[in-house]
């Protein structure tokens, strides 16, 4: 059953203030301060954090509303321009924001000369936190909706399961962060657990498209495979070599050749 809750949290005259804005900017916010914070304890510019703040949630959001269209409305940019920039409504590809967010991140980095590894790794606790909140905000927007089952609660709750798996990663993060990790582990083991959580676990409930190869299971209100789940497995290559990389190059430190050797 779904929950009836207005999108919009007041008005400012004519402009409607939406959860879906409060929590995104929310999450910048909680996103850059930690940011900001560690890069100065770590004697970090003052000047280079801030702009590399502005930047990376520009292209962030750029991205992420870009690749939303792409995937499921590329109509709109012949037929209806204006939609394209509505993302106060909602309609923002993780992957979208998370390349570009990472790129500008990367392109300004290099350009300052600083090590983008530990920059990556600071940022994971606003990714964490973002994930957390932004599934929260889904819910006022009524958008990623579990699958119907025959249980008792009718539908999944695929939000509150995507949320769920946003605080998982961020207690994840202070407790790698506890045994001095090498720099982009904390980065890339962050993308690693968090595309096999969604594939596996916030997808298979969510009500998704499936591809041609889908298959639904009616009663438990599972589906394979999404999109996401398709193009989880090359993600999943792509960030445990960087994690296996980062461990290498700073030794083969015991306490991270845990995580790896485990699998």
């Amino acid at each position: 059953m779904l929950v009836d809750l207005n999108p919009i949290a007041f008005h400012l005259g004519p402009i409607a203030v939406r959860w879906y804005g409060i929590f995104m900017a929310l999450s910048f916010l909680v996103g850059s301060w930690y940011l900001y914070r560690e890069g100065l304890r770590r004697g970090l510019d003052e000047d280079f954090l801030l702009n590399l703040a502005i930047i990376v949630i520009i292209f962030g959001v750029i991205g992420a509303r870009l690749v939303f269209v792409l995937a499921n409305y590329p109509g709109w940019f012949l037929t209806d321009r204006l939609q394209v920039f509505k993302i106060y409504e909602g309609g923002m590809s993780w992957h979208g924001g998370l390349l570009g967010g990472f790129l500008s991140g990367w392109l300004y980095a290099r350009r300052k000369k600083v090590d983008v590894n530990k920059l990556a790794d600071m940022v994971v606790p606003g990714l964490a936190f973002g994930y957390f909140l932004v599934r929260i905000a889904n819910i006022f927007n009524q958008e990623v909706l579990g699958r119907p089952t025959d249980f008792w609660f009718g539908r999944w709750p695929a939000q509150l399961i995507g949320s769920a798996i946003g605080i998982i990663l961020l207690a994840r993060y202070f407790y790698v962060e506890s045994k001095n990790p090498p720099p982009g582990y904390q980065f890339w083991s962050f993308i690693f657990y968090h595309q096999i959580l969604r594939a596996v676990v916030e997808e298979s409930v969510r009500d998704n498209p499936l591809s041609a190869v889908g298959y639904i299971v009616p009663h438990w209100g599972l589906g394979f495979f999404t999109l996401t789940q398709l193009t989880t497995p090359p993600i999943l290559i792509l960030a445990y070599y960087f994690m296996w990389r980062s461990c290498r190059q700073a030794g083969g430190r015991e306490s991270y050749r845990l995580d790896l050797s485990s699998r």
